[in-house]
């Protein structure tokens, strides 16, 4: 009886320790770091609603929640950041980096019970010199990483998630283990670098730093900032790389994640020293990569190292939601409009097409112009036995297995922000409802309603606890950089205009009810890409050809251990070889009819989307499969007449999001 006591106090004790997090006010910064930057709230705080709610519960009922049963030789008992013998590595710490934020955002009790034995061993892993983690290593056994259980890069995977636990529940043991922690890596890295045991450290090293800082907020440990320039002369130059290189414009410079990963590293720095060429480097490395090797879904050709923008090459499913991460972060730093606009480019394009709808299954890559999904080795700097663009659930390598689960619980926290003036910020848009604190500790919640992307309008209400008081502070609005002209309306009324591509403020006093709303018009555009071809993008949205769709589901008797026991084939059951005709820029627009349904719960499948582009295109005889791809891509302009009097046909484009099979990039055709 006893035992049942104390498990009922503990878990009391955990509700209320969560319910202080999520009403606490946002950790302030402190000197010398970087003051004006946008706060993360506690997890917990931001609650997601309509189609993105229903993309977390779909992860909890797919692989995200079940990828212990659905991989157990990894994630299963034997896992060393459970005290086992197996896998040792990043694999364990990449789930639960996902799992967790996702247990907590739900409040879902079976999740956080998967979520806390790792939580418990990480914690009581630390040894008396502050080391914490896997420490012993295993010899090779097939499918597990055993080996170089001590290297800092799993620990930086497991820094994150610790950081997040203690946003969802307010724990202090995490801050005494990072205390000790980073005061044993001040004490080490000097003799034992971040390369010591594996390169990996060096490329990834921003995931230690930002938690550094984030320590420091809270304790103020001077040691932390000398730790902090430490870690930072140990990393990889990415400054250096991105504004004096051609790191970027050279293919195989560079391997897709690290990248993803490490490109936020100049940007993580520059609270410390606040140097313009900190911003510079990651504004040009933005640049540069869009230049070199971005395809028109916000990635880049990555398949493994650099390989340029070719729309047929690899984007990698761990680069997504890493570069996702990178670009939330350089965001509360900065609050620069241009990065949100990146982050929703991938969410909102690339992120929901490389799942299958049940989220049980993923592309380890996926191309920008894909038109054949099945098993076979294609033109990628590396290949998986050929599953690389199948869906399954251990298709190409399995460190996107592990890793893929971060992208929309990470996202949903980071819809808003606490503003350094006391004020809410949001910055990216989904239906979504935010209690926190304002102004003077002041209680108070925001439920935003809205289908977006699919939809241009956002409408935002406050409520106060005491709804007879009056408070003011700062509300800001992020106009994205492809809307014209924004209009804000209050309470019914019109109130402003905003400029796209401009952050808006209403400081005002504020009652509770009071309610906003944010038009931001959609007009179809285009944006140029690989051989000139072109995208078609109307708001947050990039359009591609829908394509009829053979989908077979094939038995792995070939590798089922290594690659699992079954796979996802899909090729295109009508034709993909379309261009659009050359049109001036002023009469592009008009070449499109737009048609819209509701948005239903789940709109990212070809059936269920939302809003459809009718218009004309031209079959190009000559562009056909090369080694199961689109081949070769028609330079644009194509000035031949026997494309030119191909007959027109009327096709139709979707959101990339709601695709498999498509074509996004398109040859232009005709005079």
């Amino acid at each position: 009886m006893k035992y049942i006591v104390a498990f009922c106090f503990l878990l009391m004790g955990s509700f209320a320790s969560r319910l202080n997090a999520q009403l606490a006010a946002p950790i302030p910064v402190r000197a010398p770091l970087k003051q004006d930057i946008y706060l993360e709230l506690p997890i917990g705080a931001i609650q997601p609603k309509g189609w993105l709610k229903e993309m977390l519960l779909r992860q909890k009922s797919g692989a995200t929640g079940k990828l212990d049963e659905l991989y157990p030789s990894v994630m299963g008992k034997r896992n060393g950041w459970l005290g086992g013998d197996g896998d040792q590595w990043e694999r364990g710490p990449y789930w639960i980096d996902g799992l967790l934020p996702l247990a907590y955002i739900l409040d879902d009790k079976n999740l956080i019970q998967k979520v806390k034995p790792w939580i418990e061993w990480a914690i009581n892993s630390q040894q008396p010199d502050g080391y914490f983690g896997p420490s012993k290593d295993y010899t090779y056994e097939p499918g597990l990483q055993r080996d170089n259980s001590r290297d800092w890069w799993p620990k930086m995977v497991m820094l994150k998630v610790l950081k997040q636990y203690y946003m969802a529940t307010g724990d202090k043991r995490v801050i005494n283990l990072f205390t000790k922690y980073f005061q044993y890596q001040l004490k080490e890295l000097p003799a034992k670098p971040l390369d010591h045991w594996t390169f990996w450290s060096r490329f990834r090293a921003a995931d230690n730093l930002m938690v550094v800082y984030w320590l420091y907020n809270i304790t103020g440990d001077r040691f932390l900032l000398e730790l902090a320039n430490l870690i930072h002369q140990q990393t990889f130059d990415f400054t250096n790389a991105f504004l004096h290189s051609d790191l970027l414009s050279r293919t195989g410079s560079i391997h897709g994640v690290n990248l993803a990963q490490g490109i936020k590293s100049p940007v993580i720095y520059y609270q410390q020293r606040q140097e313009p060429k900190y911003l510079d480097a990651f504004d040009k490395a933005l640049t540069d990569l869009k230049k070199f090797n971005g395809t028109a879904n916000g990635l880049y050709g990555g398949d493994e190292a650099l390989h340029g923008n070719n729309p047929t090459q690899g984007a990698e499913l761990c680069s997504a939601v890493e570069l996702m991460f990178s670009l939330e972060s350089a965001l509360q730093i900065t609050g620069r409009v241009a990065y949100a606009d990146h982050l929703e480019r991938i969410a909102f394009n690339a992120l929901p097409s490389q799942t299958t709808e049940d989220h049980m299954e993923h592309q380890y890559f996926q191309q920008a112009n894909q038109v054949m999904i099945t098993r076979h080795n294609r033109n990628f700097d590396v290949n998986h036995n050929g599953t690389d663009i199948c869906y399954g659930i251990l298709m190409g390598y399995p460190c996107c297995t592990s890793n893929m689960h971060q992208g929309w619980p990470k996202f949903t926290q980071n819809l808003w922000y606490a503003t350094a003036d006391k004020g809410l910020a949001a910055f990216v848009y989904a239906a979504s409802e935010v209690k926190t604190t304002v102004a003077n500790h002041q209680a108070i919640t925001i439920k935003e309603t809205t289908d977006y992307p699919f939809e241009d309008r956002v409408a935002f209400e406050m409520h106060f606890d005491d709804h007879k008081s009056e408070i003011t502070f700062p509300f800001h609005l992020r106009v994205p950089g492809w809307c014209k002209t924004a209009t804000v309306t209050l309470n019914g009324e019109p109130y402003a205009q905003a400029e796209g591509g401009t952050l808006f403020k209403l400081y005002r006093k504020w009652k509770s009810g009071d309610k906003v709303v944010l038009q931001m018009p959609m007009h179809i555009f285009k944006d140029t890409w690989y051989e000139n071809s072109i995208s078609v993008e109307r708001g947050p949205l990039v359009y591609a050809l829908k394509i009829g769709e053979q989908e077979t589901r094939v038995k792995n008797v070939k590798d089922p251990q290594q690659h699992g026991d079954s796979y996802l084939e899909i090729k295109p059951a009508t034709p993909w070889n379309y261009g659009l005709n050359a049109v001036s820029a002023a009469d592009f627009p008009k070449q499109f009819t737009v048609d819209q349904k509701a948005v239903g719960a789940y709109p990212w499948t070809a059936a269920a989307a939302p809003i459809t582009l009718k218009t004309k295109g031209r079959r190009i005889p000559e562009w056909q499969l090369y080694n199961e791809m689109s081949g070769p891509i028609p330079y644009s302009i194509m000035y031949n007449e026997g494309i030119e009097k191909q007959k027109e046909a009327a096709i139709t484009l979707i959101p990339y999001g709601c695709t498999r099979l498509r074509i996004s990039q398109f040859p232009v055709v005709g005079r």
